[in-house]
C-alpha cells in the first residue's frame, strides 16, 4: 500500500476540513453535503463524518463513498456505516487496500445485522488474509457477531501469530460450543501471557454461570 495513500492533507485543505468539521456540530448539513465532491480526500473524508454526525447521511452517500478513489474516503465511510441504518460495508472486505479491509472487517462486527452477516467472507479473511491486522479484525469480528459459522475461522485463528491470537481467544467468548471450551483450556498453555489470561478469565466466568446458586445465600 502506496505510504502516501494516508498521508496528512495538503496545507491548502486545512481550513476546509475545519470548517466542513465545524458544520458537523453547528447543524450545517449543506455544508458537509457539498463537501463530498471536494478534489482532497481528506475533505471527503470529513464530510461523511460530518454529515454522519449529523444523522443526515444517506445510504446513497455510504455507497458513494465505498466507491470513492480514495482509500482513506473508502476507510472513513466503512468505520462509521453501523451508524446509517442499512449500512453495509461488506463490499470493502475485498478492496485492495489492507487497511480499508481491516476497518471494514471490524464495522462489520458493530453492525446488528437484519440481514444474513458476511460470515464467509470475514472467515476467509480471518484465516487467508496476508495482513495480520486484517485477520485480527476479522476474527474478532466474528466474535461480535456470534455466528455458530463463524467459529471454525476463529478457532484456526487462536493458531495465528499472537496479536491474532489473543483477539480470537477474546472472541471464544461468542460461542456455546464444546469446541471453544476446549479451544480456551489449549490456550491456557500459550506461550504469551495475554493469551494465556484471556483463557483463563473466560473459563472462570463460564465456571461462575454454571456454578449452582446457593438456595440459602438469600436467606434473612
Amino acid at each position: 500500500m502506496p505510504a502516501e495513500q494516508f498521508d496528512g492533507p495538503a496545507p491548502q485543505a486545512n481550513q476546509r476540513c475545519a470548517e466542513i468539521a465545524i458544520a458537523g456540530h453547528t447543524g450545517d448539513a449543506a455544508t458537509a453535503r457539498s463537501a463530498l465532491a471536494d478534489p482532497t480526500a481528506e475533505v471527503r473524508a470529513v464530510a461523511v463524518r460530518s454529515l454522519i454526525r449529523l444523522g443526515q447521511a444517506t445510504l446513497a452517500d455510504l455507497e458513494a463513498c465505498f466507491g470513492d478513489d480514495s482509500p482513506r474516503v473508502r476507510a472513513r465511510a466503512a468505520e462509521l456505516s453501523h451508524l446509517v441504518d442499512g449500512g453495509d460495508p461488506t463490499r470493502l472486505l475485498n478492496d485492495p487496500v489492507d487497511q480499508v479491509v481491516e476497518v471494514a472487517a471490524f464495522a462489520c462486527g458493530e453492525i446488528h445485522w437484519s440481514t444474513s452477516p458476511p460470515i464467509i467472507e470475514l472467515s476467509q479473511i480471518a484465516v487467508s488474509h496476508h495482513d495480520p491486522l486484517c485477520r485480527e479484525s476479522a476474527a474478532a469480528a466474528l466474535g461480535a457477531i456470534g455466528d455458530p459459522a463463524g467459529l471454525d475461522a476463529v478457532l484456526a485463528a487462536c493458531s495465528d501469530r499472537v496479536t491474532v491470537r489473543r483477539r480470537a481467544t477474546l472472541a471464544l467468548a461468542a460461542f456455546d460450543d464444546p469446541r471453544a471450551e476446549a479451544q480456551l483450556h489449549v490456550s491456557l498453555e500459550d506461550k504469551d501471557w495475554q493469551v494465556r489470561q484471556a483463557a483463563e478469565d473466560l473459563l472462570e466466568v463460564g465456571r461462575v454461570l454454571e456454578r449452582p446458586a446457593d438456595p440459602g445465600a438469600y436467606a434473612e
